[in-house]
């Protein structure tokens, strides 16, 4: 059976989904199924990549075709709604109202009766946002603030805590955003959220492009003292790669009680040997109490990571899989650094001095996290109590 959506079966667009649920991307799912990868991205946009609700089926206790066919045969014998139900088995007041929905004795066709039952089955349920147009447009304009649907949805909450009407969640809002058929909220929207994208992507998914695997030797994040989760103790860093394009990136390292960032240029690419000799070349710069851990996702660029705690005395811990929150410091900083290194540009002519101009920047900005001090500031007060003949 097809589904009308570019001549993929329900079997297969059932399959997709399943498969996609794994993390992988459209060319992955494509080789998965023996798909074309045109077909399965173009289905999967048209989706705003959100699995649309399960092919709507007939409920257990409905009649069917052929019970409405044997009340027809029953009617033109002249049977009683009583008798028609004791040979269907059947109430006689479910038989009743069936003949009376749909025309009397006189008019009753099983197949017409069996069309409009199918019809009346159907719900539909129109989002809030196509409901309420006050409502919509105050979701519209503060996306054009370019708010998050997250921010947006608290600032209801807490605006109108008791008018539901005016609140919705941030879910919805994503849904009107990415399901272009529901026609709800325009596309151009999507160009103020911060990631910019159109379709919501699968758990796990990597927009990085760099691989995943298997680190020998890894130190987990479980194992990591307490004072570096509690940040009274400054020298614990998180770090990652941003990413530009498949071939380039740079480092990020961020210092999880001051906020204090370093930016590491990677122009030898960002396989483990060169990212090892930048990182080990940037931390080597660090005072010594400032040289403590670093915790990082598990790339294989760290793969180095032990002759990496050689050369710097620097232990790394590494995140449970698909856990970015638990450097969460260094994703919120990589964030901000997409002002300056937007997404599918060439990161490999940049050089160590510009990345230390947009470090400069960073670290000067005034934090809400730190009462409104810039983390330049922040460590150099750090550096002062540690050391107060510096």
């Amino acid at each position: 059976m097809k589904t009308g959506r570019k001549g993929l079966t329900q079997a297969e667009v059932e399959r997709m989904w399943e498969v996609r649920a794994l993390g992988l991307s459209d060319a992955g799912v494509a080789r998965r199924l023996g798909l074309p990868v045109k077909g399965v991205s173009r289905y999967l946009a048209m989706c705003g990549g959100i699995r649309p609700r399960r092919v709507r089926c007939r409920a257990a206790g409905c009649l069917s075709l052929a019970e409405r066919e044997e009340i027809s045969r029953g009617i033109a014998r002249r049977d009683s709604a009583r008798a028609i139900g004791r040979l269907l088995g059947r109430s006689h007041t479910t038989i009743s109202r069936e003949i009376a929905r749909s025309g009397g004795r006189q008019r009753y066709r099983a197949h017409f009766a069996d069309e409009e039952a199918w019809e009346r089955t159907r719900r539909p349920k129109p989002l809030k946002l196509e409901r309420c147009g006050v409502l919509r447009e105050l979701v519209v304009s503060l996306l054009e603030c370019d708010h998050s649907p997250e921010q947006i949805a608290g600032h209801l909450a807490r605006t109108y805590p008791d008018n539901e009407q005016m609140r919705v969640s941030h879910e919805t809002i994503y849904r009107a955003l990415f399901v272009q058929s529901r026609g709800t909220l325009r596309r151009e929207l999507t160009h103020h959220l911060r990631s910019r994208r159109g379709r919501r992507l699968p758990r796990g998914a990597s927009e990085s492009g760099h691989g995943r695997g298997q680190i020998k030797d890894k130190v987990m994040i479980s194992e990591r003292p307490a004072e570096v989760a509690d940040r009274a103790v400054p020298g614990h860093w998180e770090g990652d790669l941003l990413m530009g394009t498949r071939t380039s990136a740079i480092a990020t390292l961020v210092e999880r009680q001051t906020r204090y960032v370093q930016l590491v240029a990677l122009p030898d690419g960002f396989k483990a040997e060169p990212v090892r000799r930048a990182l080990v070349a940037s931390v080597q710069t660090l005072p010594e109490q400032l040289r403590r851990s670093l915790t990082w996702d598990q790339g294989l660029e760290m793969a180095q990571h032990k002759q990496f705690t050689i050369d710097t005395g620097v232990q790394i811990y590494f995140c449970d899989p698909q856990s970015p929150w638990q450097r969460g410091s260094n994703e919120n900083t990589n964030g901000l650094l997409r002002q300056y290194f937007p997404k599918r540009r060439s990161l490999k002519d940049i050089t160590q001095a510009q990345l230390d101009e947009v470090a400069a920047l960073l670290n000067g900005r005034p934090r809400k996290t730190l009462g409104f001090m810039t983390p330049a500031e922040t460590l150099a007060e750090v550096l002062d109590q540690a050391d107060p003949d510096r």
